[in-house]
């Protein structure tokens, strides 16, 4: 059981959600990105590289020089400069995305969004050790609940459903390994959704 629970854990990793809503978004949702799929598969393979692979190196690096004693970071301080150095990333790419690559409004203010979530993960660690995890899971549902009011067919419906059961699984994983308090669990699930759904409202 515990080997289902890092699965989930590293399936659903938080740095890998991004690409995951940008894809799903991009396939069920055509019309918001107004970007064809072979362009939108460039384009991921852009935000991939952004929003997983640099933060990977940046930890890979901290774990390497000693800032961090492992790569679950299990404290909240050592937790607090990777997540500095992780928001910093995201910041850069927003700005890329306005101003260098104006490619899709749509696309430029899910991924303000998603820099919202990130920097107020790194926020709330300097007080309290949230569930990442939980917040970004639930961040992405927050996001895509108003997206399926916009849509006139259903096509949303299921894929958030399956995003609520996938967030049942990551927090329930959480709790299993014991990587997370329930309290920190449900305030990561309510600080993610509220970001994630009133940017929503507030943006587009």
């Amino acid at each position: 059981m515990r080997i289902v629970a890092n699965i989930v854990s590293v399936i659903f990793h938080p740095l890998l959600l991004t690409s995951y809503l940008v894809l799903l978004l991009g396939y069920y949702f055509p019309s918001l990105f107004m970007i064809t799929m072979n362009r939108l598969l460039i384009i991921l393979a852009f935000i991939f590289c952004f929003t997983f692979i640099l933060p990977v190196v940046n930890i890979i690096m901290f774990r390497m020089f000693g800032t961090i004693n492992s790569y679950t970071m299990v404290s909240r301080q050592e937790r607090i400069i990777p997540f500095v150095a992780i928001s910093l990333i995201y910041v850069v790419m927003t700005f890329m995305f306005f101003y260098k690559l104006p490619i899709s409004r749509s696309l430029n203010l899910l991924m303000l969004i998603v820099s919202l979530l990130v920097i107020s993960a790194t926020l709330l660690t300097f007080f309290y050790k949230v569930s990442v995890h939980s917040l970004a899971i639930w961040g992405a549902i927050g996001i895509l609940m108003p997206l399926n009011k916009a849509l006139e067919q259903s096509y949303l419906l299921w894929p958030t459903a399956m995003a609520i059961i996938i967030a049942g699984l990551v927090m329930s994983s959480r709790l299993y390994l014991n990587a997370h308090s329930p309290r920190q669990v449900l305030f990561g699930s309510l600080a993610g959704f509220a970001i994630g759904f009133f940017g929503v409202i507030l943006l587009f």
